[in-house]
């Protein structure tokens, strides 16, 4: 049995900002409150002048593996989350083959129980030929549905009207949704190819991949689950317009559908792609600075629920390429509370909110049991920040296997100097400490 005592920490939790001591045992918190200096602990660890989070539960990330791991593989891209405070990571099913079977995805939850120093989980993926082995899926162990309704990366875009209502009808999971018209892209695409060739310039990205794009497919997904009932997620929301396809009358735990902000979406613009080119091509697309604005604007109004990072990495060399050549995605995962911590110090969002929006809520959609919150009985996952320390990101402090980041050359203002998953310090001011790998997450579905 293992123990560890915080004192003196600020905490973030459940919309207050307050002074108390943690003291954790085993893999849960057993105490939170004032004065604990009593408490006999294995490990002592002086958090003044700290502030202390619930860790991070990023719900969207492509760890690459298997298949694609000359890319990113489970190990090195969650060495990469826990250094940045992100304590869970549900992950994607494009990977190489696509997890399309049950066997195909269980294949993935084996690997990450050996080698992922996050807890995690694994996203059962949709086609348009597999609705039985959706139907199969466990929705205490697994995190939901995933449907590409917009080609992406990988082949897996689901286009049949027919197995879209069947999945909508009677997925036993939260479905989760790329939403961009595959029709609208192509005619954009055509009309690019009219103008420039082959040779598109990387600031049509968001020409090609448009606002009308994305809410042509985001209200087609939304009503198709007002027609089902089906418990909907759009991911990656990019547009202004898309906003008011979402309410913010109802609480959280009454919403049937909800919807995520990622970090490139609030943070880049398309004036970006001049300096940045093909280092923020994701999709969709970063768009324009009022529909940035918006979507952060769109967070703290409560139409969007969570943050999350689209953790997408490729090579440098891939993405170098031209425009069609050059893959969508990047690495995200080790500066997400530091970019967020960032719009806290310009003003832009407060510290409760971004702990809401990436911990708490995060928690209640997807219904993860017994994390999200700093809350005695809670698995002890904890990240400690300090506000007033500075972060350059360097290449030699990038911790991704494709070993660059669009951040690269920044300095944060603030720095994650500790994480703690399952009760271990897994990461401490600057320094990994592999104490084995995470734990599965469990739903209380």
């Amino acid at each position: 049995m293992a123990s560890i005592l915080i004192l003196n920490g600020t905490l973030v939790n459940e919309n207050q900002i307050f002074e108390a001591d943690i003291f954790i045992k085993d893999d849960l918190i057993e105490e939170i409150g004032k004065d604990l200096q009593h408490k006999e602990a294995d490990r002592v660890i002086d958090a003044t002048g700290k502030m202390i989070l619930p860790g991070l539960i990023d719900d969207q990330v492509h760890f690459r593996e298997p298949g694609l791991t000359h890319k990113g593989e489970i190990y090195m891209e969650s060495r990469a989350a826990v250094a940045g405070g992100i304590t869970s990571f549900m992950e994607m099913p494009n990977t190489v083959p696509n997890a399309l079977t049950q066997e195909l995805l269980q294949d993935k939850y084996d690997i990450a129980a050996q080698n992922s120093l996050a807890n995690y989980s694994f996203y059962m993926g949709a086609s348009n030929d597999n609705l039985d082995e959706v139907l199969k899926t466990d929705p205490k162990n697994v995190c939901g549905t995933k449907i590409f309704m917009g080609s992406s990366t990988g082949n897996m875009l689901v286009d049949n009207q027919k197995t879209l209502e069947g999945i909508f009808a009677n997925s036993p999971t939260l479905i989760a949704t790329h939403c961009e018209s595959e029709e609208v892209i192509q005619r954009n695409t055509r009309a690019a190819k009219e103008k420039y060739g082959e040779d598109v310039p990387m600031a049509m990205h968001p020409i090609i991949r448009d606002e009308e794009a994305c809410y042509e497919s985001s209200s087609f997904a939304v009503a198709l689950a007002k027609k089902s009932g089906a418990r909907l997620h759009i991911l990656h929301i990019s547009t202004a317009k898309e906003l008011e396809l979402f309410d913010n009358t109802i609480p959280l735990k009454d919403k049937k559908i909800t919807a995520e902000a990622c970090i490139h979406h609030i943070w880049f613009s398309d004036a970006d792609y001049a300096e940045k080119g093909s280092l923020i091509k994701w999709n969709p697309a970063v768009k324009t600075a009022a529909d940035r604005d918006a979507i952060l604007q769109g967070v703290i109004d409560n139409k969007i629920d969570v943050f999350a990072t689209d953790h997408a990495p490729h090579t440098l060399e891939e993405k170098q390429n031209s425009y069609f050549s050059a893959p969508s995605g990047g690495p995200l995962v080790q500066h997400c509370l530091p970019a967020l911590l960032d719009l806290y110090h310009q003003g832009k969002i407060s510290l409760e909110k971004i702990v809401e929006k990436s911990s708490h809520a995060v928690a209640d959609l997807f219904d993860v049991e017994r994390r999200g919150y700093i809350r005695e009985g809670y698995y002890a996952d904890l990240v400690l920040v300090d506000l007033a320390q500075s972060n350059e990101v360097t290449k030699s402090s990038l911790l991704y296997k494709c070993q660059w980041s669009p951040f690269e050359g920044y300095t944060f203002n603030s720095s994650v100097t500790h994480t703690i998953i399952n009760g271990k310090v897994s990461y401490e001011e600057g320094k990994l400490i592999e104490v084995g790998p995470g734990m599965r997450l469990k739903f209380t579905r």
